[in-house]
């Protein structure tokens, strides 16, 4: 599926689904539960398994992505 998030989203809470995820556009900031932070640009992607780390995302600029859940 295709997402938008616009300019100051911030996922208001974590998720322990499963996700591959590619950003197309602006960049995307993931946070993980264990207090670490990836800056995701586009043409970067990550892929988390169910149950496997809990994750929230936020963007300052906004992002288009692509997710398959």
């Amino acid at each position: 599926m295709m997402v938008e998030y616009t300019p100051g989203y911030l996922a208001d809470q974590w998720c322990s689904r499963g996700h591959v995820l590619l950003v197309l556009e602006g960049e995307l900031e993931t946070e993980l539960s264990d207090g670490r932070t990836f800056l995701l640009k586009p043409g970067m992607s990550y892929q988390v398994a169910d149950d496997a780390e809990p994750h929230r995302s936020a963007t300052k600029t906004g992002a288009k992505l692509f997710i398959v859940d």
